[in-house]
């Protein structure tokens, strides 16, 4: 008896003697998110005539992904996915709603004078979103870029959506401007030193579009991107010294076409055939369009460089999970010339295909992610993966558990090159563009379009052997057509917003 008492003192003694088990300190994300970017728009996915070293670089030094698809093909409703970790079929926001029954939200200087005019529809205040899932793991939040999920005045600012600190575009209207009359910090409403000019003013007619001149009043003083720059990189610095969360959400290279004269330069050396946009087809007239949009991708490229010069410099780069991707694909108009960059790179180009449409090259987006000694650098993975996943992901990697009610998988395991668990399906719906339902089950991928005029034949697409969705197969494989159109109709719940209920799809 006593030698048992010995022993278990012994034991006590060992244990209470022992450090405290070490807790794993979660990483810091930076979660950079694109507007409008193609997919063949960067050089590690296959760009020729645009210069972008530094996310290049950025790819090579961790996992580039193939098959990564946005939640949407449009902005709104795919910030709405990643944030929520819900697939279009069960989302509050399921399209750009810009909440046209306040007024006329539509005009762009009335917005500036009345912030009841900005924005778009909120959120529901009881939405959970990934902001307030990492600041319930520890983190500092922070979105710094475009919002889009609620206006000024409203439950849906970022500040009571899960982020501690908020710069940039309220409003995705007011984004079509990227020399605005104001940004917003937290709830501040922050004046800019740049003329009111609405989107979409076309240049005078009385003016030679070929003279440089007449594009002067489309460049002014405060550039939104570089500003929003700034107050991310003054996050990164401010937070150092504990794990933060940063949704950089740029607005590039969304239109309009405005970029520094000196990236504009640079192409303008290269492009000695770039006809003036005069601005017939929507956004800002531009003297030089490719030089523009490829000094759009550029300028970003460098604030991708910078951003990872600074984490080398604060000693915090081997601890920080970097993720770069695009909101949608690219887009059709508005002076870009898609198919002189190949835009959408092996998919399918142009109207149609691209931004606004669920064929391939309207969602699937480019991915990297970076983390050094955790990812293998100069990796390349082709699992299927998507915006609504990035919820369950992240919060693996924070040392959480997701929501229950998520639709996404961690594809953590994809990232550290381990078994991963696999997609039965992956499932968007579109409430614009004539109404679209999309399903992705391994190769074989379903469209419905029209449906807002009561079309829902499927057309069916082998990805692995017709990426650009070419050859309808739905003929051929009637069994197939037959487990997507189950999927659809399974997967589709009642939009709760009108403007986003599809009748033929049972929508009272």
């Amino acid at each position: 008896m006593k030698i048992t008492k010995l022993l278990l003192g012994l034991c006590l003694l060992f244990v209470h003697c022992q450090p405290p088990i070490e807790k794993t300190t979660p990483p810091n994300i930076i979660y950079i998110l694109a507007d409008d970017l193609g997919y063949g728009e960067l050089g590690i996915y296959g760009q020729q005539k645009i210069q972008t070293p530094h996310i290049d670089a950025l790819a090579r030094s961790g996992m580039r992904f193939s098959q990564h698809y946005s939640g949407a093909p449009v902005c709104a409703p795919a910030r709405y996915m990643f944030l929520t970790g819900k697939h279009s079929g069960h989302a509050h926001i399921r399209g750009n709603d810009e909440w046209r029954e306040r007024g006329e939200v539509w005009d762009y200087l009335k917005a500036f004078e009345d912030p009841n005019l900005e924005g778009q529809r909120p959120i529901p205040n009881d939405t959970h979103t990934l902001g307030d899932q990492l600041q319930a793991a520890g983190y500092t939040t922070a979105i710094v870029g475009k919002w889009g999920l609620g206006a000024p005045l409203t439950e849906g600012i970022p500040n009571l959506k899960g982020f501690d600190y908020f710069y940039g575009y309220n409003c995705q209207r007011q984004a079509h401007n990227l020399y605005p009359g104001h940004l917003w910090e937290n709830q501040t409403k922050v004046l800019l030193d740049n003329a009111l000019i609405a989107p979409h003013v076309k240049l005078d007619p009385n003016a030679d579009p070929n003279d440089p001149a007449s594009y002067a009043q489309f460049e002014q003083n405060d550039y939104a991107p570089k500003l929003m720059h700034d107050k991310a990189l003054n996050f990164i610095k401010e937070n150092k010294e504990k794990p933060f969360f940063l949704y950089y959400a740029s607005p590039l290279p969304h239109l309009p076409l405005q970029a520094p004269k000196e990236y504009v330069a640079r192409y303008q050396k290269i492009f000695e055939d770039d006809p003036p946009y005069t601005g017939d087809k929507g956004y800002f007239p531009n003297y030089s369009p490719r030089a523009t949009y490829a000094a759009m991708i550029s300028y970003l490229d460098d604030q991708v460089g910078e951003l990872v010069a600074l984490l080398k410099e604060l000693d915090v780069y081997d601890k920080t999970l970097i993720v770069f991707t695009s909101d949608n694909g690219p887009t059709y108009t508005g002076g870009v010339d898609f198919d002189f960059f190949e835009s959408a790179g092996a998919l399918s180009n142009g109207y149609g295909r691209t931004k606004g449409f669920v064929y391939e090259g309207g969602i699937r987006v480019p991915f990297i992610a970076s983390w050094p000694g955790k990812i293998a650098p100069d990796s390349q993975n082709d699992h299927p993966s998507t915006f609504y996943d990035m919820m369950s992901t992240f919060s693996e990697i924070a040392g959480v558990a997701p929501p229950k009610d998520t639709d996404g998988i961690s594809f953590a395991n994809a990232l550290f090159q381990k078994p991963q668990q696999q997609h039965e399906f992956l499932y968007w719906e579109f409430p614009s563009y004539t109404g679209q339902q999309a399903v992705r089950m391994g190769p074989w991928k379903g469209i419905r379009k029209n449906i807002l005029k009561g079309q829902l034949d499927i057309e069916l697409y082998n990805l692995d052997s017709d990426p650009q969705e070419t050859q309808n197969l739905a003929y051929k494989y009637p069994d197939i057509v037959a487990t997507l159109e189950a999927i659809m109709q399974r997967e589709h719940q009642p939009a709760t917003i009108e403007r986003f209920k599809m009748e033929a799809l049972g929508d009272d």
